[in-house]
């Protein structure tokens, strides 16, 4: 549902029922004037992208939030920080990092552990709750329950086609695609390679449950077997990162799998041929299964270290809010989380794709510092299938040898 700030209250008030003071504390980094003026400094960290002189996203929404709340007179101190940075530079030393930052939502965790991370108030809970599906509030929910971020992009990935040699049906299924035209994907890649293992789960149901660890699903041997014979299929190659997408260039590929930083390029290369959808399923031993990405968001947090907690956490909020997410689209085509802005996204086939894949195709990737596990271990795995040292006789003990790397277990 989407927040109303205009029709609610006001621009000029909106922000600043997001964070109730019980949760900010009454710090401050400056001195009121004889007009009860605040004057402030804000410290922030974004992307490059988000500062570009021909795209400052950040600039516009800083205006906009100094618009809103005319109690302050804010000073501006803006770096670059990327949202996969943020936790290692946060870690560093909580106490010195920005009073609002971006992140991917896989680091929750570490900036949790590292004390760098302000938990969000009532109202600004209210606010990601009314914005999201239950996937990104998941994404910054802590192991305590609370929520620690305001998501305002997803990030996942799903598949590109081209229409001209497979019809919407035929993309519902990968055996169906794989018979007749060119696949490419990342086997090899950590990231992509739990898609075909229908039935994993990470740390319980909503990501955040370390004693339940990572589960792997009982049939994963045949998924295994499955697999060899796609490796081995002459109309499938693997995607090193940056063949596939050579590839659909050239048209020596048909299908990618991917996220919403290809769209640019898959659009150009396929022109009116250009298709994007959720994933599809595939079928072992005759059991139809669920191809499932790996899914997480990035969101906007405040430091609790903040000199002013109160203005640092209502311009998180601010920054997570409609308003922002929309402008973050039209500025740099962001597609945004918050689900009542969905028509704004509706001619834009990799961003359907994107929320398509979130809401019915994807697992949540834990914050949590166990998923650390993951990574090498299923990146071996998806190279030895690559290689082939994975075969249909060795299929079982492969997999046992994977699950046991991963410190995970298998379902019963």
């Amino acid at each position: 549902m989407k927040i109303d700030w205009k029709k609610a209250i006001g621009l000029t008030a909106a922000v600043s029922m997001l964070v109730p003071l019980a949760a900010c504390g009454s710090g401050s980094n400056g001195s009121s004037g004889s007009s009860g003026t605040e004057a402030i400094t804000l410290s922030v960290w974004a992307p490059q992208e988000d500062q570009a002189k021909d795209s400052n996203w950040l600039g516009k929404v800083e205006e906009n939030f100094a618009k809103a709340h005319p109690e302050y007179k804010i000073t501006w101190k803006n770096d670059v920080v990327s949202e996969g940075d943020a936790s290692k530079n946060v870690a560093t030393d909580p106490a010195s990092a920005a009073d609002v930052y971006m992140f991917a939502s896989d680091q929750l965790g570490t900036l949790i552990e590292r004390g760098g991370i302000g938990q969000l108030g009532t109202d600004a809970e209210k606010q990601v709750k009314e914005q999201n599906g239950d996937l990104e509030i998941n994404s910054v929910t802590g192991t305590d329950g609370k929520l620690y971020g305001v998501p305002y992009t997803d990030n996942t990935w799903f598949m590109y086609y081209n229409k001209s040699k497979i019809t919407a049906d035929e993309a519902k299924d990968f055996d169906a695609m794989l018979a007749k035209a060119k696949v490419t994907f990342p086997m090899s890649n950590s990231w992509y390679i739990n898609g075909f293992f229908d039935g994993l789960t990470l740390f319980g149901k909503s990501g955040n449950d370390e004693k339940a660890g990572m589960v792997f699903p009982k049939d994963g041997a045949d998924i295994t077997s499955y697999l060899v014979d796609v490796v081995a299929n002459p109309n499938f190659s693997n995607d090193d990162g940056a063949s596939g997408l050579a590839a659909i260039k050239d048209g020596s590929a048909d299908v990618l799998f991917s996220g919403t930083w290809s769209a640019k390029d898959v659009k150009e290369a396929l022109g009116d041929n250009y298709a994007a959808t959720q994933l599809p399923t595939f079928t072992v031993n005759g059991q139809k299964k669920q191809m499932k990405s790996f899914a997480a968001t990035k969101a906007v947090a405040y430091n609790p270290n903040a000199k002013n907690t109160k203005a640092a956490a209502q311009f998180a909020a601010y920054l997570g809010s409609t308003e922002s997410q929309k402008l973050h689209y039209e500025m740099r085509s962001i597609p945004p989380t918050d689900k009542s802005l969905a028509d704004l996204t509706k001619d834009d086939i990799a961003a359907q794709a994107q929320a398509d894949t979130m809401a019915n195709t994807a697992i949540l990737q834990s914050g949590l510092a166990g998923m650390n596990d993951w990574w090498t271990p299923a990146e071996t795995f998806g190279k030895a299938l690559v290689n082939k040292e994975i075969t249909k006789d060795n299929a079982a003990s492969k997999y046992q040898d994977w699950v046991t790397q991963a410190k995970g277990t298998i379902a019963e």
